[in-house]
């Protein structure tokens, strides 16, 4: 595998920003955890999930910033095989990174389709399953559209569903006024029992996370990757988890627990005694929070199978890029057929198990990479972001545990 795409006729279009690129990781990782997972992880742990949502941001940050690494010393689309091949030495190893990232991608959008779905039935009275194959063509036709337009379009619904937890956090508060008082009850006794169901939801938690490295693959449509990418990767992670332990710190103490872990649509709980208006304007700002998830998901998705076919390790039909919209047309159709089989025929929680492992496995390896790297001592190029040797170890390890936690 080389650094580089094979050369073809059309190459794929350089024009993300800082801003833009940002705005693509909170998309995917926001829309993708917080608006469908609360009552599943709430399930599992109880008044503790905000603990859950804690101990996976620690998991995810040191595997962020061997991310913010790797990115830049190999900015090239399907990042995680390029990164283990590099690492690794080994093609074959590289293969079967890039398809547990394919797939992960995949197994993630149908699980997203699912909880817009579950939204959506408030606006449009079609059966789910219906209405769920309809979002993922409409989405699958504005992946293939154009990168800088679906990610501008992806930015947008990211403004807005920041606004919705916004919504959450203030109608939370207003709902049960006494609430930051209550704060305390969150911390977890020293018993097994809690921290069982604690660890447990912490695999369901990190799948609220899955979307940051989403950002290394669309490298070779990024203006300046060295510089852009390392923030954007930190900048996504460290806003995600203010927004995430505050919003569930909210939602499961504003929310009776009962109803709460039966939901699913269990952000628009807190608004159901604030009139229907703001209900309504609630559930469509979660629709789209969701849909949003799903739309960067499958973009991502592409992308790596675009990579790795322009590297000659899948199949040559998905290499060639349109002409006129310099998007992947071939890669994005396929993704768009896997991700509506799975999400027609698979439950939620399921799906999002699924593609925590398959997430934590990846990120085991992409550290362990890293590892390899510095361990015999090859250099990054000069500029390049760097990070301690402790950084991947530390990466290597928590992935590891996370990765058993869900095993056992």
């Amino acid at each position: 595998m080389s650094d580089k795409p094979a050369n073809h006729a059309t190459s794929l279009k350089r024009g993300l920003t800082l801003p833009l690129l940002t705005l693509y990781g909170l998309g995917v990782t926001i829309g993708a955890g917080i608006y469908v997972l609360v009552g599943i992880t709430a399930a599992e742990a109880g008044l503790y999930a905000p603990i859950s949502f804690i101990i996976a941001a620690g998991t995810v940050a040191f595997t962020g910033f061997t991310y913010a690494e790797l990115c830049t010393r190999y900015p090239v689309s399907a990042g995680e095989a390029a990164f283990v091949e590099k690492g690794f030495n080994s093609n074959s190893l590289a293969l079967v990174v890039g398809l547990l990232v394919i797939a992960s991608g995949v197994v993630s959008s149908a699980a997203i389709s699912i909880g817009a779905t579950g939204y959506l039935n408030s606006f449009i009275p079609l059966s789910p399953m219906v209405l769920t194959a309809l979002i993922i063509m409409l989405l699958g036709l504005v992946a293939v559209w154009g990168i800088v337009e679906s990610v501008t379009i992806a930015a947008i619904f990211t403004l807005i569903e920041l606004a919705g937890l916004a919504l959450v956090l203030y109608y939370g508060v207003s709902l049960k006024p006494d609430l930051v008082g209550e704060l305390g009850s969150l911390i977890p006794p020293a018993t097994g029992a809690a921290w069982a169901g604690i660890t447990s939801a912490g695999l369901l938690a990190f799948f609220a996370f899955v979307g940051f490295e989403d950002i290394a693959n669309v490298a070779e449509e990024v203006k300046d990757p060295g510089k852009t990418l390392p923030p954007a990767i930190i900048l996504t992670l460290l806003i995600a988890t203010l927004l995430y332990v505050a919003v569930v710190s909210v939602i499961v103490l504003a929310v009776p627990m009962e109803t709460l872990t039966k939901s699913a649509a269990p952000l628009a709980l807190v608004f159901e005694k604030a009139g229907s208006g703001t209900s309504k304007l609630f559930d469509a700002i979660a629709s789209i929070a969701t849909i949003n998830g799903l739309l960067i998901q499958m973009i991502m998705a592409s992308r790596v199978l675009y990579g790795m076919a322009s590297r000659g390790t899948m199949p040559a039909i998905f290499a060639p890029v349109n002409s006129v919209t310099r998007t992947p047309l071939n890669a994005t159709l396929m993704i768009v057929v896997i991700v509506l089989a799975l999400a027609l025929f698979f439950p939620i929680a399921e799906l999002a198990k699924a593609t925590s492992t398959l997430v934590l496995f990846v990120f085991v390896l992409v550290n362990l990479a890293l590892l390899s790297l510095k361990w015999r001592g090859e250099p990054a190029a000069p500029g390049a972001f760097e990070v301690p040797l402790w950084v991947p170890v530390m990466g290597c390890i928590t992935s590891s545990l996370l990765l058993l936690s869900g095993l056992f």
